[in-house]
């Protein structure tokens, strides 16, 4: 399998080897660290892993988060702007089934949207698969009550089994990948057009300035409450992700797809 540092425009991997309650730190051009969003329920190490013999073990009310004026690297936005996130991970049963979960990126609801790669985003049709995430707009897509651009898989990322994840988006369009394989998916292309997978989506990266999101792994800020007026309620750490975390890699571009391939193993 080949490291995330064998290829270019990687902003930071980490692959979780610190131990529980310390902060993540990363390798690659830029060590941001990874902190615990609630230091009373640290991310717990485990004797598992990828690029190792640990990785992060994620549940409900656990997450890492870096404020954003401290990774500003990790702020892509821009009508130009590239991003590439790839994650190694081991999924573990939710008590919350129905809620999609949140792998890793700069994505807050409360109209800071940026990219996300998420598992179970449930729109479209949709159920299990990778979802790459992109918002050019922050907020909700209009006409909408959610953001509903993103590119979908086809194929149900499985549990208790080590699997590669991953998403790109060049600009143009945004990418869903599984084990190192574009998973296309044809069909409704919702409210961009074409397909599902790869999904055409021409608007950027929305630019959420010094208030914007933080960068977040393992679940997203959003409001408790979205009523029939698209009016937001409150906020609440949500869509956690639940499981092994082995490592994760942000690149500031699109990978193509033999690397992304090579990092699949």
């Amino acid at each position: 399998m080949t490291i995330p540092e064998e290829f270019p425009d990687l902003i930071s991997f980490w692959d979780f080897s610190e131990p529980t309650g310390k902060e993540r730190v990363a390798r690659g051009a830029h060590p941001y660290r990874l902190r615990d969003s609630d230091p009373k329920k640290p991310v717990a190490r485990v004797e598992e892993g990828i690029f190792g013999s640990h990785s992060a073990r994620i549940l409900p009310g656990s997450a890492f988060h870096i404020p954003r004026a401290e990774c500003p690297a990790l702020n892509l936005h821009g009508a130009k702007a590239q991003v590439s996130l790839v994650a190694w991970i081991k999924r573990e049963p939710s008590p919350n089934a129905w809620s999609c979960q949140a792998v890793a990126g700069m994505w807050n609801e409360h109209s800071k949207r940026q990219y996300c790669l998420f598992l179970n985003l449930q729109i479209w049709d949709s159920k299990e698969q990778v979802g790459a995430h992109i918002s050019a707009v922050g907020g909700a897509t209009p006409g909408y009550k959610y953001c509903m651009d993103a590119a979908i898989g086809a194929t149900p990322v499985p549990l208790g089994k080590w699997q590669c994840v991953a998403i790109t988006y060049d600009g143009k369009y945004a990418r869903a990948f599984i084990n190192g394989k574009l998973d296309s998916r044809g069909g409704d292309g919702g409210s961009g057009s074409g397909g599902r997978n790869p999904y055409r989506y021409d608007g950027g990266i929305f630019d959420g300035g010094p208030d914007g999101a933080d960068f977040t792994v393992g679940a997203v800020l959003r409001p408790a409450k979205v009523d029939d007026d698209h009016r937001e309620h409150g906020s609440v750490l949500a869509n956690n992700y639940h499981g092994l975390l082995g490592g994760l890699a942000v690149y500031r571009r699109a990978l193509t797809d033999e690397e992304i391939r090579k990092l699949a193993g």
